[in-house]
C-alpha cells in the first residue's frame, strides 16, 4: 500500500516537473512577444492614469469655468446669448464643440434643450435633450418632461404622453412626478382618450394624496367624466 503511494507521489512529481519545463520551453520561446504584451499592458495602465490626471481633469475644469457665464445668460433668460456665447464668452453650443466629452459638456446639452425650447425651436430643443445624459434623477425627469413639452408645442400628442409617463416614472417622488401625470391627463385629454385621462387623474388622486395636484384633482376628474358621457 505504502509502495504504491509512494509510486503515485512519484508520478505526481513528475507530472509537476513535465509542466514547470513545459512552461519554461514556452516562456524562453516566446519570451519576446510576453515582453511587448507586458509592455503593453504597463503602457495602457499608466496611460489612463497620465490622460485623466494631465488632460482628461484639466480639460473638464477649464469646462466649467467656460460654461459660467452661459449659466449666468440662462438665468437671466437671455437664450440666444446662452447658447451662442457673447463674443467673448462661450455659450453652451461653444462648450458643447469644445468640451462635449466632460461633465460640463454633457450639463451644456440640457442647457442648450431647455434653451431652444424657450426660444421656440423644438425640434432643436429634442435634439439636445435627447443627447444629454443625467446622473441626477430629477435633472433626468426635468429633461425628458421639457422633451415632452417640446412634442406636445410639434402637437404629437402620443409623444409628448409617453415622455410625461416616464419622467413621472423616473422622478418616483411626490413633487415631480403629480405634475408630469397632470400634464399626461392633460394630453390624453387633448387626444380625446378620455378613459386614459380619468386613470392618470385617479393615479394622482390615491397615489399622490397630500399634493397641491391631488387637492385639486377632482375638477379634472368630473370635466373628463363628462366627456366621456
Amino acid at each position: 500500500m505504502a509502495k504504491n503511494k509512494t509510486n503515485q507521489n512519484d508520478s505526481n512529481f513528475e507530472n509537476v516537473e513535465s509542466a514547470l519545463t513545459r512552461a519554461e520551453l514556452f516562456i524562453e520561446k516566446n519570451q519576446k512577444r510576453i515582453t511587448y504584451v507586458l509592455l503593453a499592458i504597463v503602457i495602457v495602465v499608466f496611460g489612463y492614469f497620465g490622460f485623466n490626471k494631465f488632460i482628461a481633469q484639466p480639460k473638464a475644469e477649464t469646462a466649467f469655468e467656460e460654461i459660467f457665464i452661459a449659466e449666468r445668460y440662462f438665468e437671466q433668460d437671455s437664450f440666444q446669448l446662452a447658447l451662442e456665447g457673447d463674443g467673448v464668452n462661450y455659450g453652451f453650443l461653444d462648450v458643447i464643440d469644445n468640451y462635449k466629452r466632460t461633465p460640463a459638456g454633457n450639463l451644456a446639452f440640457y442647457y442648450a434643450g431647455i434653451s431652444y425650447l424657450n426660444l421656440g425651436e423644438f425640434e432643436a430643443a429634442i435634439e439636445y435633450l435627447d443627447r444629454f445624459s443625467a446622473e441626477d434623477v430629477m435633472l433626468e425627469a426635468n429633461a425628458i418632461g421639457a422633451i415632452g413639452d417640446a412634442y406636445l408645442e410639434l402637437d404629437d400628442l402620443k409623444a409628448a404622453v409617453k415622455n410625461y409617463e416616464k419622467a413621472a416614472k423616473i422622478a418616483d417622488n411626490d413633487f415631480l412626478s403629480p405634475i408630469f401625470l397632470m400634464k399626461a391627463g392633460e394630453t390624453y385629454e387633448m387626444d380625446a382618450q378620455y378613459q386614459k385621462a380619468l386613470d392618470v387623474y385617479n393615479r394622482i388622486e390615491t397615489e399622490y394624496y397630500g399634493t397641491r395636484e391631488q387637492r385639486n384633482i377632482e375638477k379634472y376628474q368630473a370635466r373628463v367624466e363628462m366627456k366621456m358621457q
